[in-house]
């Protein structure tokens, strides 16, 4: 029986898209917070390192840089 593996990360929730995960569910949760819901093989854990360590998880910052200034802190 496989697990799950649970993210509130939008943007490794979109990069386990990527690597081919099956998303479970989506929801978003009490205090504005989302909980993303992937079947797990074994290899999540592996692909999150993966995201963390990468180009992907920079990309991601600069987006996030880009749209503090566009919008404030």
């Amino acid at each position: 029986m496989a697990a799950n593996y649970k993210t509130s990360d939008l943007a490794l929730a979109a990069f386990l898209k990527m690597r081919g995960r099956k998303l479970l569910s989506a929801c978003k949760l009490p205090g504005g917070r989302f909980e993303f819901n992937f079947d797990d093989d074994g290899t999540c854990a592996t692909l999150a390192m993966e995201f963390v360590n990468g180009e992907f998880s920079a990309y991601d910052a600069q987006v996030r840089a880009l749209k503090k200034a566009l919008y404030g802190a």
